[in-house]
């Protein structure tokens, strides 16, 4: 029996747009809720939200088999954390702060198996194998692993044609936020000169043949994006939505006029 197959990377290996959603609320129950709402893929914060790794293992295995897609972001390209998350049956990872292709290489090698990688041999005592049941687990599982690399700062952009380039990254995600303030508009994802920054980086992922991911909470913004060629992006989180949409409801009983959301990053 071979590991299970990764719907999500067979989904921008044949270009099939994916549309995804953030889970930073820290809460299996939550992730439950959210699971079956109709999003492609849902991405667990291990980075920004207080998040351990049992807490982002709950929530995998809460979203597991119903109509999402789970990613694990993890805080840092840390082999030992790999390792773990890949343990507890994580398929696709999203890394963040990628900023050259020797760490691209390193992360690459984190997720594979020797003679390709440095992936510990210890699956048979947790979910990934099914806890040893998944006899083949060990000669399937590298193909089924999807790794995204996170491009968020100028060094990062500066880097993109290498790390593309590489054998065993699946996709690149620009995280605009970050990108927005290392370029100096901090707050401001939405600049001219943000925005022209991602046109290029979408062009040369393209080039590669790699999948084009991004995540915004502006549906203008989305759209433009989309229009770019985003593969697969997210469009809001669980934080934000329940944080609007619990303002609102009382906003409008009591009559008030609607505050707008203010820019804090996402």
């Amino acid at each position: 029996m071979p590991a299970p197959k990764n719907p999500f990377k067979a989904a921008i290996r044949e270009n099939r747009f994916q549309l995804g959603l953030w889970v930073a609320l820290a809460s299996p129950y939550a992730a439950e809720v959210v699971a079956d709402s109709g999003y492609d893929w849902l991405l667990i914060d291990g980075e920004h939200a207080p998040n351990d790794l049992p807490l982002l293992s709950a929530q995998f295995h809460a979203i597991s088999g119903r109509g999402s897609h789970p990613i694990v972001r993890l805080p840092v390209g840390d082999t030992a954390l790999i390792k773990q998350a890949l343990d507890t049956g994580v398929q696709t990872l999203l890394i963040p702060m990628v900023d050259s292709v020797e760490q691209a290489q390193q992360l690459v090698r984190a997720v594979r198996y020797p003679p390709h990688g440095i992936r510990g041999v210890g699956a048979a005592l947790g979910r990934a194998s099914n806890f040893g049941r998944i006899g083949d687990y060990l000669q399937t599982a590298n193909e089924e692993i999807c790794l995204i690399l996170q491009i968020e700062s100028r060094k990062g952009l500066d880097a993109i044609d290498e790390v593309a380039a590489l054998d065993g990254v699946d996709g690149l995600f620009i995280g605009p936020a970050d990108l927005a303030a290392d370029m100096g508009h901090l707050g401001n994802s939405g600049h001219p000169e943000v925005r022209a920054a991602i046109v290029d980086a979408f062009a040369r992922i393209k080039r590669a043949g790699k999948a084009r991911g991004i995540m915004t909470l502006d549906p203008v913004q989305a759209r433009d994006y989309r229009d770019l060629g985003a593969d697969f992006m997210a469009i809001g989180t669980d934080v934000t939505l329940l944080v609007s949409a619990t303002q609102r409801l009382r906003q409008e009983f009591s009559g008030e006029q609607p505050t707008s959301r203010s820019e804090s990053g996402y």
